[in-house]
């Protein structure tokens, strides 16, 4: 390694003497900040919202401080489908019941996991990713179908939100004390030959946590009435089980979708599924599998879905080139390159692989506006509350969906025959920390 020389420093300073945009910028920041300064007006006409193609939807959900998206947005798939049946004018399925059956297995999926690390070393690459992840609010697709399948869903006013559910950090530090502090136990009993003593702690650990998440976020009911007004007459429905809700008025739905994934990097080839070691929540659950394609390919088979009206639940990389503010996601409004005097691109491969880009927030995409043929923008249902964006909407524009949309769930109908095929082949086996196996939170 080679260390700074003065004389270095010297001409880097000549160097900045010599560059009149970055010292008049420099006068600039003195008083602003810098990610304001860099909005092009030319790009606003290009990001209204207006849609040649658009899926009325309810109003947005509000995920408050907890990275709950994905669960919001696969609810959100859901509740179309039940207020459509009953001409719904507002109607949220409960966030709360399907997050503490997540909370749950999670915190089993940990334990049980453990049991592969029993007799590692204590610096074994996995063992101290999964030890340093814990157990967190977000997912993937293929555990929120995990949940629904296995536990059901209930209408929001069956168990209502709580102050924990809806700010997650403290709850989710103690967990994950007591998790490590389970790890910490079961492999000093492994190595002090006292193996049979592990399954009384299994147990112990999760009977404490289980009466940590009822307190926090309340008993998940058995039964319910489901109540409501459609067409200004009221209607209830009696005595219904969360399975029999989720069976009985959405027909079983979820076991048509696939998730598709735009990975181009080496590693990846296209038509080829993939799966992502010691990701999941449900044990024995629905497994992580992904179908990686072309932006084309996976870009076609979301315009199909939305052009059946129907929704499509999406993942992507939304802390690049976004305003909060107006709801807008798009690279070409920013002209950083330009005012920076330095280039900052890398390609979508670039920022898989080196830690630049990932997946981190699921929405549903709801609408696009198709110019000469093309879509040029998308309208996003984001789960941030009505006072962000435009009543809690979003847009895309395509060049952002082409370099920030990883994952799309698409049904399996809209598969051409050689994409199904594809589909139905063994998953490879992908790190833990492959940025495939991020969350969306």
């Amino acid at each position: 390694m080679k260390k700074i020389e003065f004389k270095e420093l010297e001409k880097l300073q000549n160097n900045y003497n010599q560059k009149p945009v970055q010292q008049a910028l420099k006068r600039v920041l003195s008083k602003n900040e810098l990610a304001n300064l860099f909005d092009k007006q030319e790009q606003k006409p290009l990001t209204q919202f207006r849609f040649s193609n658009e899926i009325k939807t309810l109003p947005v959900a509000n995920q408050k401080a907890s990275g709950r998206c994905w669960l919001f947005a696969g609810l959100n798939v859901l509740r179309e489908v039940i207020a459509n049946k009953y001409n719904l004018k507002e109607f949220e399925l409960s966030q709360n019941y399907t997050a503490f059956w997540d909370k749950f297995e999670k915190i089993n999926y940990f334990i049980e996991a453990m049991d592969d690390f029993l007799d590692v070393e204590q610096d074994d690459r996995t063992l101290q990713h999964i030890l340093k992840t814990g157990i967190q609010d977000g997912g993937q697709w293929d555990m929120f179908v995990s949940l629904i399948e296995k536990y059901g869903i209930v209408p929001q006013d069956a168990m209502v939100e709580t102050a924990s559910s809806s700010g997650t950090k403290f709850m989710n530090q103690i967990i994950n004390v007591k998790l490590r502090q389970y790890a910490a136990i079961a492999r000093r009993l492994f190595s002090e030959g006292k193996k049979d003593q592990i399954q009384a702690q299994k147990v112990k650990t999760l009977d404490e946590l289980y009466t940590f998440l009822q307190t926090n976020f309340g008993t998940p009911p058995k039964s319910f009435d489901f109540e409501f007004v459609s067409n200004d007459n009221y209607q209830i429905i009696k005595n219904l089980t969360p399975q029999q809700f989720y069976i009985d008025y959405t027909n079983n739905m979820l076991e048509n979708y696939v998730s598709i994934i735009n990975a181009p990097t080496k590693d990846k080839p296209y038509m080829k599924t993939y799966t992502v070691s010691y990701l999941g929540n449900v044990v024995d659950g629905r497994p992580i599998k992904y179908l990686n394609l072309e932006m084309k390919d996976l870009k076609d088979l979301v315009l199909k879905q939305l052009m059946d009206k129907e929704v499509v639940w999406f993942g992507s990389d939304v802390a690049r080139y976004g305003d909060r503010t107006l709801g807008v996601w798009d690279d070409q409004s920013y002209d950083l390159d330009k005012m920076l005097e330095m280039s900052l691109y890398l390609s979508k491969e670039d920022q898989l692989n080196y830690s630049q880009g990932a997946m981190n927030h699921a929405m549903l995409i709801t609408a696009v506006n198709l110019y000469d043929e093309k879509p040029n923008r998308w309208k996003i249902e984001n789960s941030w509350g009505d006072k962000a964006g435009n009543k809690g909407y979003f847009l895309a524009s395509d060049t952002w969906f082409d370099q920030y949309v990883y994952q799309a769930v698409i049904n399996k109908k809209y598969l051409s025959e050689e994409q199904k095929k594809a589909w139905e082949k063994e998953p490879f086996v992908l790190k833990p920390w492959d940025p495939m196996g991020s969350l969306a939170k």
